[in-house]
C-alpha cells in the first residue's frame, strides 16, 4: 500500500475519531433528559477507534493519533521516515472533523464554541478543576499505558484478529478515568482540531496536549520494547 493511500486512511480514521468522540460530547453528552454523560462519551471514543481498527487497520495500521505514531517509532514498529506524513494527515483529519462538527453544532440557537467545544484543558478549564501538574501526569500515564496495550495487542504472538477490541476498550477506559481531569486527550490531533474552533484558552493550553501524550506514548512503547525485546 502506498504512503499516500495510508495517509489518506489516517486522515479519514482521525476524522471519524474526532467527529464521533468529540461529537458525542458536544451534541449528546448533556442533552436534556437523555444525555449520555461521561460514560457515553468514553464509549463513543472507544467505539470510533474499535471500528476504525477493522476498517483501516490493514491499510495504515490505524494510528489516527500522533502520540501512537511517535510511540510506534520508538517501539520499533514503524519507520521514522513516515512519521511526519502520518502526523500531518492525522491533524488535517482532526481539523476537518472539528469543522464539520462546528457546522452542525452551530445550527442550534445559543451554541457557543468558546464555552468549550469538547476541548482539553487544565486548571480552571479542567472539568474537575485539576492542576497543570495533575493534567500532565494523567495524560502521560494514560497515553503510556495506551501504547503499552497497543504494542501488546498487536504483537505477533497475540491472538489474531482481536487487537481492535482490546485497543478500543482501552481507549474507553482511558476516557472514563481522564475526562474529569483534562476532558481526556491522549491524542494531540484530537486536541488540536477542536482547540482551533474554541479559539482562546484551548489554543493557549494546547502545548500540554502535544507534549504529555507524545512523551507518555514514547515511554510506554519503550517499556514494552525493553521488557519483551527478546521475544520480538
Amino acid at each position: 500500500m502506498t504512503l499516500t493511500k495510508r495517509c489518506a486512511a489516517e486522515l479519514f480514521g482521525t476524522f471519524w475519531l474526532v467527529f464521533g468522540g468529540c461529537g458525542s460530547a458536544v451534541l449528546a453528552a448533556a442533552f436534556p433528559g437523555l444525555g449520555i454523560g461521561f460514560a457515553g462519551v468514553a464509549l463513543a471514543f472507544g467505539l470510533t477507534l474499535l471500528t476504525m481498527c477493522y476498517a483501516i487497520g490493514h491499510i495504515s495500521g490505524c494510528h489516527i493519533n500522533p502520540a501512537v505514531t511517535f510511540g510506534l517509532v520508538a517501539g520499533g514498529r514503524f519507520p521514522a521516515r513516515e512519521l511526519i506524513p502520518y502526523v500531518v494527515a492525522q491533524v488535517l483529519g482532526a481539523i476537518a472533523a472539528a469543522a464539520v462538527l462546528y457546522l452542525i453544532a452551530s445550527g442550534r440557537a445559543g451554541f457557543d464554541a468558546s464555552a468549550g467545544f469538547a476541548s482539553n484543558g487544565y486548571g480552571e478549564h479542567s472539568p474537575g478543576g485539576y492542576s497543570l501538574t495533575a493534567a500532565l501526569v494523567a495524560e502521560m500515564v494514560l497515553t503510556g499505558f495506551f501504547l503499552f496495550i497497543i504494542m501488546g495487542a498487536t504483537h505477533n504472538r497475540a491472538p489474531s484478529g482481536l487487537a481492535g477490541i482490546a485497543i478500543g476498550l482501552s481507549l474507553t477506559l482511558i476516557h472514563l478515568v481522564g475526562i474529569p481531569v483534562t476532558n481526556t486527550s491522549v491524542n494531540p490531533a484530537r486536541s488540536t482540531g477542536v482547540a482551533l474552533f474554541q479559539g482562546s484558552w484551548a489554543v493557549d493550553q494546547l502545548w500540554l496536549f502535544w507534549l504529555a501524550p507524545i512523551v507518555g506514548g514514547v515511554i510506554g512503547a519503550l517499556v514494552y520494547r525493553v521488557l519483551l525485546a527478546r521475544d520480538d
